[in-house]
């Protein structure tokens, strides 16, 4: 995931990167940030390469926000738009071109936060991993690579596409915190998490995964996990 920040005050940059980075490292999403002082130069680094997302400031020198999201959607019509401003005075400017969303100054951190799951509900993979330590060397472990996980002896076996196993040292409830966070991500009992882009059927008892694995559920969670299964296929498809 690419994402450019666009703001002619370097102090403004700076602060909104690191919320981001904030944000972003504590759902285990992996991005690129890069800042721009100004549009133009902006738009000449996104005719090269597309970017993810933008923060884009409306008030600055020179071309002003709106005039650079104008010009954007003339040849990406698919990058997340978010202007950065102190006012909502051009909301309807904003939605003529398409804006997810206007983050007003100065920046509160909850709406940032709920900001950034609204952009990577957007983006069905984004670049998600989790770091994990195995053999004393730290791992970044891609969310779509990971079929399912469990915890015995202390441990924490990752069963991995290509049928690779990481084991790693850590508690269980420390290891889900971000993958919770990932509706593809589901705890079927206290010690098993499963990717259900890697289940293949739910037989009422468990799931088969598309290694070859049968994976047991909770009795008490049978229910939630037949609906829940059957939600993401649904949403899978449409």
């Amino acid at each position: 995931m690419r994402i450019a920040i666009v703001d002619d005050i370097a102090s403004e940059r700076t602060l909104l990167r690191d919320r981001l980075e904030q944000q972003l490292g504590r759902r285990g999403v992996h991005a690129d940030l890069t800042e721009f002082e100004n549009g133009e130069t902006f738009l000449k680094a996104a005719k090269e390469r597309p970017f993810t997302v933008l923060f884009l400031d409306i008030y600055m020198d020179g071309a002003n926000g709106i005039e650079i999201a104008r010009e954007l959607r003339g040849f990406d019509p698919d990058c997340l738009l978010i202007f950065t401003t102190t006012s909502t005075d051009h909301a309807l400017d904003g939605f003529k071109v398409r804006a997810l969303h206007y983050l007003v100054k100065p920046y509160n951190e909850k709406e940032i936060s709920e900001l950034m799951d609204e952009v990577l509900s957007r983006i069905p993979d984004s670049g998600k991993y989790i770091d994990v330590k195995v053999n004393g060397s730290n791992i970044q472990v891609p969310f779509r690579s990971i079929v399912f996980a469990e915890h015995f002896s202390h441990m924490i076996h990752i069963h991995t596409a290509g049928e690779r196993e990481l084991v790693t040292r850590q508690s269980f409830d420390s290891f889900i915190t971000s993958l919770k966070m990932d509706s593809r991500f589901y705890q079927c009992n206290r010690g098993v998490v499963i990717n259900l882009e890697h289940a293949v059927d739910f037989d009422g008892s468990g799931f088969r995964l598309d290694n070859g694995s049968n994976v047991p559920v909770s009795r008490k969670l049978i229910k939630n996990a037949r609906q829940t299964f059957m939600e993401f296929l649904f949403q899978r498809r449409s």
